[in-house]
């Protein structure tokens, strides 16, 4: 009994020991973070609001409010250290020595983190633009260090990671995507009365964008018809809806106009039996 009642003196004593010693230090590195964490809110709230003020990019903009966060909660960490007097070298060594060793390991994350970064800095891209990539195409909602958020009409959101984007092909055409189509008119139509037809129908639509203008004309001459072609520019957030009015409003247009649109056909020429003898009696 008596040496459960030493060994629990030693811990009383300990604790005690511990709580003179050490009180002011825990009670004001506890302080520093929080107050380290509250001044990096304040600071980047600030920086981003300056930012969008003097209207620079959004991914930008997140980007260097991010990184003063972590730089004011990194200074905060330090004097907190500090206050138990612990110095930041061996940290620092041990730090660089994992980030080595990991490195062979997370090759993949890494080049995400790096790619991500150069995109940032590069900005091919910028949050609303539309981009074509991989076969990918979508509006792009937020590019992170790691990898670019896009989303399309149906609300679907697509991952890219960062290192399948820098250093290939990619298309990027601001917050709407092109539309080529193609309606055949019947030869007996003037092909100039069929221009002016769909020109006008795409004018009289709200979604199709007229910077820059629709180009129609026509584009080839078909078997069964002139084939007319058309291209606009639509939202990429509303591209299958405006595809849809336009094909409907152009079919009504024509059809306004009594142009018509004809179907394939071919033109069979048959002869007699008599005429191919005659032929070939003549032939010897």
């Amino acid at each position: 009994m008596e040496k459960e009642i030493t060994a629990l003196q030693k811990i009383l004593n300990t604790a005690i020991e511990f709580t003179v010693n050490y009180s002011f230090q825990v009670l004001g590195a506890i302080v520093v973070l929080v107050l380290g964490w509250l001044i990096a809110r304040w600071v980047s709230g600030q920086c981003l609001a300056l930012f969008e003020r003097k209207k620079l990019d959004i991914t930008l903009s997140k980007f260097l409010a991010s990184v003063i966060s972590i730089l004011v909660l990194g200074f905060a960490f330090i004097i907190a250290l500090g206050k138990f007097g612990i110095t930041i070298s061996p940290f620092i060594a041990a730090l660089g020595a994992l980030a080595f060793g990991a490195s062979f390991a997370i090759q993949g994350p890494l080049s995400n983190y790096g790619a991500g970064l150069s995109i940032i800095l590069s900005r091919p891209f910028v949050v609303g633009n539309t981009i074509s990539i991989e076969g990918v195409t979508g509006l792009v909602k937020e590019v992170k260090l790691a990898c670019t958020i896009l989303t399309d009409e149906d609300g679907v959101t697509i991952t890219i990671p960062n290192n399948k984007i820098v250093g290939k092909v990619l298309h990027n055409s601001n917050a709407y995507k092109i539309v080529e189509a193609v309606v055949g008119v019947s030869y007996s139509d003037d092909p100039e009365t069929a221009i002016q037809v769909v020109k006008k129908t795409l004018s009289r639509l709200q979604d199709v964008a007229t910077d820059p203008p629709a180009q129609v004309g026509i584009q080839e001459f078909g078997d069964s018809s002139m084939n007319i072609g058309y291209r606009y520019w639509v939202p990429t957030i509303k591209y299958f809806q405006t595809v849809y009015a336009v094909n409907l409003a152009v079919y009504q247009g024509l059809k306004a106009a009594n142009i018509s649109i004809p179907f394939p056909q071919q033109d069979l020429h048959i002869v007699s039996n008599a005429a191919s003898q005659n032929i070939i009696g003549m032939t010897k």
